[in-house]
């Protein structure tokens, strides 16, 4: 019996040829996304060959947003978000609107017109969640604070681009749009009416996430986990991430994206939230490839022929214009270099939300179809080179700090977080202990210092967690502790040990260092994730190394041993 083999057709090749080009990227030492871009482009209109359904490609690309989202908003909790709103909020919107005023005024300069104009410039300043999220997850920086920072920016900017999608179409006439369906239906209803409609449907749908899916979600999940069958918890987590982040589009009109983030941060309230991130991991990295074949499948290289100035001008405003505003705001809000750094670095790059406004704009008569071209080069350039950018982090950090008194100024002065206050005692820095990082293990460990009554002092860089900190009594820094500043400030000349709670092993190494030069005596715990970084910091006399696996494995064989002997 014939039938249509379209989407078959459509996954079978990109897989296929997602999997030859990663591998070929990665022989050549490049980022097998790389790959993956090269393959949707091989894939695309625009080559000789074999042209897969880009529709069908599109679909797929979206589910595995929503996936990836979904994971996130799993290791990505309410606290976390609100940790970081002083930063993330106004530094989001101000980096939108300077990008968008790059965009604006080199699209001004090539003759188009004020609607134009503003959807180039607005498509060129919202940065790929999915490119962030793998950047951050390869480097293992995704629940550090900087990773933190950096989503919780990007999440601020996707609700700024909702907004944006939702008052574009009533803007559109008076913006020298087109006379299409889409622009009548915008013009029928005031703006005011439709902004209020706007948020009032995302106001409805955040709340009844936090207040009903928080209590519904994780109930359903420990039900269905009660029932012993692996395929149906599996089930129960792709169910919902998909249902909800479909749902909250069609009913609050909120972006997949974002409503499969939130249905991640209510089942993150569940004590089986690890294993819904461990099950939907596969799926999450399978639909995360055919989201770079998709764009890849909408580039056509002719535009780098054609228009080589344009697209360089348009790189330029991705990876330096936007990057440079987001270092600058940073460090305004007394951030250390390495955060301004990694967050810039996260945002060097363009994707769903650019060719989702650049879609629309097209579709009402405001940017042309040479807009959306440059836009796709742009974002197919900076996603490809983002990985270059990230490697730079930390040379770039070195260069800055060696010969730039402004950086250095710019990132403590007169800061009172980044210096213990006058007040404390002497006794209270002698002896004691510099506890690096106050996230999840370092709370527990100073909670501990604490309740024997051993002095510490916390270096963190989440300016937030410092200000909480003190409120309670608790010496703390702000800052990054691989500067010596901070740790000059930590009092580690006068410490008797150096915990080091966070698992960046560079910049650990780095603590270290510094440590001894100031203190020769002092001892040294560092925290890891594999064997390989364990085994480099044992080479280095690092001092006492804890890797998470192996403490756990010896403190359940201790606990086996204990019954086994005792029965």
């Amino acid at each position: 019996m014939p039938h249509s083999v379209t989407l078959i057709t459509t996954i079978a090749a990109s897989l296929g040829l997602a999997l030859i080009m990663g591998l070929i990227a990665h022989r050549l030492k490049l980022p097998a996304l790389v790959g993956y871009l090269v393959a949707g482009v091989m894939l695309g209109p625009a080559t000789p060959g074999f042209v897969a359904d880009a529709g069908l490609s599109s679909q797929l690309a979206e589910i595995g947003v929503i996936l990836l989202m979904f994971g996130v908003g799993l290791h990505f909790s309410l606290a976390d978000l609100l940790a970081v709103r002083r930063i993330a909020l106004p530094g989001a919107i101000v980096q939108i609107a300077v990008a968008t005023a790059l965009g604006m005024g080199v699209a001004t300069l090539w003759g188009w017109s004020l609607g134009a104009s503003l959807v180039f410039g607005l498509a060129l300043s919202v940065a790929s969640t999915v490119v962030l999220i793998q950047a951050l997850e390869q480097r293992g920086l995704l629940q550090s604070v900087n990773g933190r920072i950096a989503v919780g920016w990007l999440i601020v900017e996707d609700l700024a681009m909702v907004l944006v999608l939702v008052l574009l179409p009533p803007l559109a006439g008076w913006l020298g749009g087109g006379s299409g369906d889409l622009v009548a239906q915008g013009i029928d209803r005031g703006l005011l009416e439709t902004l209020m409609i706007a948020l009032g449907k995302i106001s409805i749908f955040v709340a009844l996430m936090l207040v009903v899916g928080r209590r519904v979600f994780p109930w359903l999940l420990g039900y269905v986990a009660g029932t012993g069958s692996r395929e149906l918890f599996t089930l129960s987590v792709i169910a919902a991430a998909v249902g909800i982040a479909y749902g909250s589009a069609q009913l609050f009109g909120v972006s997949f994206a974002l409503g499969a983030f939130f249905a991640g941060m209510v089942m993150r309230e569940s004590h089986l939230s690890h294993r819904a991130a461990e099950e939907s991991l596969p799926l999450r990295d399978a639909f995360s490839v055919l989201f770079f074949v998709s764009v890849g499948m909408l580039f056509d290289p002719n535009v780098l022929i054609q228009q080589p100035l344009q697209v360089l001008a348009v790189v330029a405003i991705i990876v330096v214009g936007k990057s440079l505003a987001a270092f600058l705001l940073v460090l305004a809000f007394r951030y250390p270099l390495n955060t301004a750094l990694t967050v810039s670095a996260s945002l060097a790059q363009i994707g769903e939300f650019s060719f989702i406004l650049a879609g629309l704009g097209v579709s009402l008569g405001l940017l042309p179809r040479e807009g959306m071209s440059l836009i796709l080069a742009g974002a197919l350039i900076s996603i490809s080179f983002n990985h270059l950018v990230f490697q730079a982090v930390e040379p770039m950090q070195a260069w800055i700090r060696s010969r730039s008194k402004l950086a250095r100024a710019l990132e403590r002065p007169d800061d009172p977080l980044a210096e213990l206050p006058m007040t404390v005692e002497s006794r209270a820095v002698t002896g004691h202990v510099v506890l690096v990082g106050y996230g999840r293990v370092g709370r527990r460990i100073g909670e501990a210092l604490a309740a024997h009554g051993l002095a510490y002092v916390v270096a963190e860089q989440n300016r937030e967690l410092v200000e909480q900190l003190r409120e309670r009594g608790i010496h703390a820094v702000a800052g990054d502790a691989s500067d010596p500043a901070v740790l000059v400030q930590a009092h580690i000349a006068r410490a008797r040990m150096l915990v080091i709670a966070t698992p960046d092993t560079l910049r650990a190494r780095r603590m270290i260092e510094i440590a001894r030069g100031l203190n020769p005596q002092v001892e040294t715990l560092v925290r890891t994730h594999s064997e390989e970084e364990a085994a480099l910091l044992r080479s280095e006399h690092a001092g006492a190394v804890f890797m998470g696996e192996h403490e756990l494995a010896l403190s359940m064989t201790r606990h086996v041993l204990k019954k086994v002997a005792a029965g």
